[in-house]
């Protein structure tokens, strides 16, 4: 396999069940047959063998970079084998790490009948399947890249989704985590649903070695002394009261302001399932013999159904008398 690259960003490195294929000498491993001598490494496949490659974008450059890979099969590349390479390098003041590829994006980017096929961002949160009522939580980073710039964060609300923290503070080249929970009450379906983030560079009214990380979870901790119910008591009762932080005093940077776009997807329904019948009969069975039976249950919801089996309690029963009454 060669890369063809102008600008070196691109590599390919063979994963551990390759590397075991790849021969430097002229010697077919199984057979005493020669072969012709290569002066680099070859990879052999027998017939009905694959193996598998890590192909590694190192942009050098913040903008597209292309290349391609092409395969050379015995004495000449092979025209069936052509694999086209996109990167985009960004040298961004901020960026969203740990989110997942938009497969959507991936899709439409990658059409045919496009001449140019761009590179995909990865900027989607994919929470799967969800039940009703029931929260889930996926977390990110937000990271400050600049070495000077004081940056500002602050996600818009839309529910049922919850940003926290939903503002805070980035000091140079300080990262933090981003938990956003997703939880409803109704059955509802999101499709690369967009929220923004709006990012601003500010300073300090305080030197800024003087003022501390800050976001709207920081919080102090006191201990504060109550009365207690017993006079007699010795010591004092205390009670810990948690107070949130005020934001530091700042002002914005004038133009600075810039808008991060993250896309979120779920499915929220409730499980539902069906059993094929509701009376397990087994057939007459000798003391200590085992007699297996086998009925089927159907997961006829739209997400994923977790379900446990656990033996019912021995109910014991009573007599009783009572009057119903029909409307």
């Amino acid at each position: 396999l060669h890369v063809e690259d102008e600008h070196g960003a691109f590599f390919v490195k063979g994963r551990g069940s390759t590397i075991e294929r790849f021969y430097p000498e002229d010697m077919r491993p199984d057979s005493t047959e020669k072969v012709a001598k290569l002066s680099t490494p070859f990879l052999l496949l027998l017939r009905g063998e694959s193996t598998e490659f890590n192909v590694i974008f190192k942009p050098t450059l913040a903008q597209r970079l292309e290349g391609r890979i092409r395969a050379f099969v015995g004495d000449k590349y092979s025209d069936k084998t052509l694999i086209e390479l996109v990167g985009e390098g960004h040298k961004d003041d901020f960026t969203l790490d740990g989110l997942e590829e938009d497969t959507q994006e991936r899709n439409a980017k990658s059409s045919l009948k496009k001449d140019i096929i761009d590179a995909v961002r990865v900027n989607h949160i994919q929470f799967g399947d969800c039940s009703v009522g029931q929260p889930r939580n996926r977390t990110f980073t937000i990271t400050n890249h600049t070495c000077t710039k004081v940056m500002r964060f602050e996600w818009e609300e839309k529910a049922p989704f919850q940003f926290s923290p939903k503002v805070g503070h980035l000091h140079p080249g300080c990262a933090k985590s981003i938990t956003v929970t997703l939880k409803s009450d109704i059955p509802v379906t999101f499709r690369r649903y967009p929220v923004k983030c709006k990012v601003t560079e500010i300073n300090f009214e305080l030197p800024e070695k003087e003022v501390q990380d800050w976001d709207d979870k920081t919080c102090t901790v006191k201990w504060k002394v109550i009365t207690r119910k017993d006079p007699a008591a010795s010591w004092p009762e205390k009670k810990k009261v948690a107070k949130r932080v005020p934001e530091p005093a700042y002002t914005v940077v004038e133009e600075s302001s810039q808008e991060a776009e993250l896309y979120l997807s779920a499915i929220v329904a409730y499980s539902q399932f069906k059993l094929n019948t509701i009376v397990v009969q087994f057939k007459n069975t000798l003391p200590y013999r085992t007699r297996i039976a086998t009925f089927r249950m159907h997961n006829t919801g739209r997400v994923a159904l977790k379900y446990s089996w656990e033996e019912a309690k021995k109910k014991t029963y009573k007599m009783a008398y009572s009057t119903t009454l029909m409307c």
